[in-house]
């Protein structure tokens, strides 16, 4: 075996949205020691790694990614003992605790920025990005990745500031060293508490080039600023600086949420180790948007054909120059039942387990995010007032108010995309609210509690929840599965996803059946092998039964 070895290659991740994951007080809201009162189940499921997303003092205008202190707990998810309580739970079971980096931008109510709008001259000024505008325009034609314009306008000192994201989250400026050092500072600070990785948000965006006018697209409003300030030299810069200030001093996990192409994917997540052990590419689901102004926001489904192609190219593009991240599901994707499976009562559970044995047959460290381990389905809100998310309010002001998308169809984009799809609460039990609170939900519940709920999947060996168990477990008892090359099938396939694996004269066959037809496949009964894992008991010579999916080992 040519690839070296480390622990968070052979790790599975389980991704925590702490708001959504296990209330303890009765107040609605998923809290700290919610996580706590369920580490029993985490290390029952199998996992390595937890990843809380953020859990810092915020406002809330994006749900904790609008930090206000990069030190304290946010009020509603309890106090920094509750969150030593739970580190040193997650250490106990042998498992580790990996946390948000939120540092492209803070909140607007953090005590920088509260002193950097005061005055041009102020300390602070400097930490933020300010421009003059073009008259009474912003100072470029930017938008935000959250609709609208990427500039705000301040009476207070007639400047325009930066924000990629929401207005209440102004971009930080990591040219000025002394923005650089307190990161780090507080980097380390976090790492001497003992936390063992950083999911590190948008970070591909810190090095910001240069302020010019952006392309705009058909049909689009704004301009795009992704050559100013996306995969820039500047930013692989700041990377390395951070390597070497605070990351060479732990034996971390460090995950880039930066997207981008395989050969960026490569410079960040390098096997030099000069920057970051692994990114999360993008391209999966954002390349499956149907390419017009409206992004995302469309109803151009999964089709295997793109699909296949995206992945594939990601697999073998990063085999011995990076490692990968292989998921579906996330904070902020829908349910990946819905999206790329079905989630109807006859297929949810052939469906999640074919699209888990997918993913996690594949090279690259595994995420699992809440739910995603029951089979948890899309919620599909009828009503804009159910939602929650910033993201979604600012897309109906910009393309419904406007007149440009009619109400119907953008209601119909949001159940089939939006980010609160994923944001409902786990559902743990049969018992009202899912046994998530005993006070009023922050969101509401979704109704097939009742069906698709912890408590009943984990008495059930058929269950998504003990596929899963068994999945995570063959991870960690084979290598091949971890380090083994990967030779893509049957690209031709319109039906069939499959791929091999090969390491040291063993030989992995992986078939699934991306459709809820039977559909003729001889790859598997070709290949021979112990059988590792299938969602049916039963085959069928020849053919691969509705969501079917098949593993064996040759060896």
């Amino acid at each position: 075996m040519d690839e070296p070895r480390a622990w968070w290659k052979e790790a599975v991740v389980y991704q925590i949205y702490p708001r959504s994951f296990a209330d303890s007080n009765g107040d609605g809201i998923g809290d700290l020691n919610g996580i706590t009162a369920h580490l029993d189940y985490l290390h029952e499921l199998g996992v390595d790694v937890i990843w809380v997303s953020p859990f810092y003092k915020s406002p809330n205008d994006d749900n904790g990614y609008d930090i206000s202190d990069y030190r304290d707990i946010m009020d509603e998810f309890g106090t920094m003992e509750d969150f030593d309580r739970m580190l040193e739970g997650i250490h106990q079971r042998g498992m580790r605790l990996l946390i948000d980096l939120v540092v492209n931008h803070s909140s607007d109510e953090h005590p920088w920025f509260v002193e950097s709008r005061k005055s041009r001259d102020n300390p602070y000024r400097d930490y933020y990005i300010w421009r003059d505008g073009k008259g009474d325009a912003p100072p470029n034609n930017w938008g935000s990745c959250f609709s609208g314009s990427a500039w705000q306008y301040d009476e207070t000192t007639g400047q325009w500031y930066l924000h990629l994201f929401s207005r209440k989250q102004p971009d930080l400026n990591w040219a000025n060293p002394k923005v650089r050092d307190a990161v780090f500072d507080m980097m380390t600070w976090w790492c001497d508490k003992g936390i063992d990785g950083f999911r590190m948000d948008v970070i591909g965006m810190i090095g910001k080039e240069n302020f010019d006018d952006g392309e705009v697209g058909p049909g689009a409003l704004y301009g795009s600023f992704e050559k100013s300030c996306q995969h820039t030299a500047t930013t692989h810069r700041y990377l390395r600086m951070m390597r070497e200030r605070v990351l060479d001093h732990y034996d971390l996990l460090t995950v880039g949420e930066a997207g981008g192409t395989v050969e960026q994917g490569i410079q960040y997540a390098g096997l030099d180790g000069s920057e970051l052990n692994m990114i999360f590419s993008f391209e999966h689901n954002d390349g499956l948007n149907d390419g017009t102004e409206l992004g995302k926001w469309s109803d151009h489904g999964a089709p295997l054909n793109e699909f296949r192609e995206i992945m594939n190219r990601w697999q073998l593009g990063l085999i011995g120059k990076a490692w990968n991240t292989v998921y579906l599901s996330n904070h902020d994707q829908p349910r990946q039942v819905s999206r790329y499976g079905n989630d109807g009562p006859l297929f949810r559970v052939r469906s999640a387990k074919m699209l888990a044995t997918l993913i996690h047959m594949m090279h690259g460290t595994p995420y699992i995010y809440n739910g995603e381990e029951l089979g948890m389905t899309n919620i599909c809100f009828t009503r804009l007032e159910d939602y929650r998310d910033v993201e979604v309010f600012n897309a109906w002001k910009q393309w419904v108010e406007s007149g440009r998308v009619h109400p119907e169809d953008m209601m119909r984009w949001f159940a089939r995309i939006s980010r609160d799809n994923a944001r409902t609460p786990m559902q743990w039990d049969s018992s009202p609210n899912a046994g998530f609170t005993t006070g009023t939900p922050w969101i509401r519940v979704n109704g097939n509690y009742p069906d698709v709920n912890a408590a009943d999947e984990m008495k059930d060996p058929d269950s998504v929840f003990n596929y899963y168990k068994k999945l995570i477990a063959l991870r960690h008892e084979h290598l091949i599965i971890v380090y083994g090359n990967y030779i893509p099938m049957l690209n031709d396939d319109p039906n069939v996803y499959a791929y091999r694996r090969e390491l040291d004269g063993e030989t992995l066959t992986v078939c699934c059946n991306w459709t809820d037809r039977t559909v003729p496949c001889t790859l598997i009964d070709e290949a021979g092998g112990e059988e590792l894992i299938s969602n049916y008991r039963f085959h069928k010579p020849g053919l691969l039964q509705p969501y079917e999916a098949r593993v064996v080992l040759k060896k």
